[in-house]
């Protein structure tokens, strides 16, 4: 399965290489006008997608799905995904405090593969005050056992693995391409150079 995952970058839309996902997931602070942008570039009609914390409180338009608490099967994987970001501020959209989104995931069931906008707690995250993580997502990771974990919010690229999980921190774009082998990562880790495959 190729994957196309983009994130934060208003001029993502400029820079999407010749790439034709079967699945492109956004993970937030993008306007849907973007999202479909590069859903049209790239011929891609499954889009998955969360909302950050600087995004609009309207609904996704179709075709694009929601994944905020909920789950997506497709092609023998599991998506499911959170919104937002710590609650930094009084006002504003899609901002959790942290015992929130502990409450929110107590039940949420294992996925192949979980989205969100914000990050783990102390893992790739800013703590600047605005930049925290979330405690909840270390806790789900532990206990579900997600193959990727994707997220955006922290402006920068960077991956982590977390026991069998696989943390991805992404702004712009990245591209994967997903197989059910033995085979483990293989290629170049550098985005633009190529193609990564991560087993699943």
């Amino acid at each position: 399965m190729k994957l196309l995952v983009i994130s934060d970058d208003k001029l993502v839309g400029r820079r999407i290489p010749e790439f034709r996902p079967d699945v492109l997931v956004s993970l937030g602070d993008l306007s849907d006008d973007i999202i479909l942008k590069v859903a049209r570039r790239c011929a891609c009609r499954n889009i998955l997608a969360v909302k950050g914390n600087h995004d609009s409180p309207q609904p996704f338009p179709a075709p694009v799905r929601d994944l905020h608490l909920r789950t997506y099967a497709f092609r023998g994987l599991t998506f499911g995904g959170f919104c937002g970001a710590w609650k930094y501020k009084p006002d504003g959209g899609h901002l959790f405090e942290q015992e929130e989104v502990e409450r929110y995931l107590a039940g949420f069931p294992a996925v192949d593969i979980f989205v969100a906008h914000n990050s783990p707690r102390h893992l790739h995250d800013c703590d600047d005050g605005v930049h925290n993580g979330f405690t909840a997502f270390n806790h789900y990771i532990a206990r579900a056992k997600p193959k990727l974990f994707f997220h955006g919010h922290q402006h920068h690229e960077i991956e982590t693995e977390v026991g069998s999980t696989r943390v991805f921190c992404v702004f712009g774009y990245r591209y994967l391409i997903l197989r059910k082998t033995g085979a483990g990562m293989g290629g170049s880790k550098s985005r633009n150079e190529m193609t990564p495959f991560v087993n699943v």
